[in-house]
């Protein structure tokens, strides 16, 4: 497939920061840097990639606490996500600081994201979805091509994104799963935030919190 995924845990919340490639171009992307970039930029070169532009998924420390020391130090376009982050985004020094975070500072993204919107990176295409619910303006990155979803905090193998965070909201997230990532397919394969891939089907079937038993 010419998309190619390196999944890189970062910070001690293990979050899920991606490298991301078209296998044509070696041009890449980092979907949510959250935080130790000399490391990321070191999967970077190991790879021999030419990093383009960073992706971003929502506005929590853990998923963009990077972005703005990557942005300065490369001159990196930054895409995502939904404006309705744009609150949590502002708010970065403070997360960091109520978090212990050595990085976390506020950024201005290149281009905000909507629902129908799409991405380019070398050769390839990525659909933007946006599923609010964990926050409002969480965004998903798809490429059916190779049937692999970026979805952030919205889904996990066994569970879901937390809605206890300002303007989360548990039932508009069930919303977004069912209706926005669910009609993908049962084959698409997700990256979530944090912890293992699974799949939709699965997550469909055996999910406790939004399968078919829920």
């Amino acid at each position: 497939m010419p998309l190619k995924a390196a999944i890189i845990p970062v910070t001690p919340f293990q979050q899920n920061c991606t490298l991301i490639w078209c296998d044509e171009t070696m041009e890449g992307a980092l979907v949510d840097p959250g935080g130790e970039t000399d490391r990321l930029l070191a999967a970077v070169a190991e790879q021999k990639i030419t990093l383009t532009k960073l992706l971003v998924t929502h506005g929590h420390l853990d998923h963009a606490g990077a972005v703005a020391d990557l942005q300065e130090r490369l001159s990196l376009p930054v895409e995502g996500p939904h404006q309705d982050d744009a609150f949590w985004i502002d708010d970065m020094a403070k997360q960091a600081k109520s978090f212990g975070f050595p990085e976390g500072r506020p950024f201005t993204p290149s281009r905000w994201l909507n629902h129908g919107d799409q991405v380019t990176l070398g050769n390839l295409t990525l659909d933007v979805l946006h599923c609010p619910g964990h926050t409002p303006g969480h965004v998903v990155f798809y490429h059916p091509d190779s049937a692999l979803a970026q979805v952030g905090d919205v889904l996990f193998r066994g569970s879901i994104g937390r809605t206890d965070f300002p303007r989360g909201d548990h039932a508009t997230l069930l919303s977004s799963i069912r209706d926005r990532l669910f009609p993908l397919g049962d084959a698409v394969a997700f990256i979530p935030g944090h912890g293992p891939m699974s799949t939709l089907g699965e997550e469909r079937r055996t999910n406790p919190f939004v399968g078919k038993g829920a």
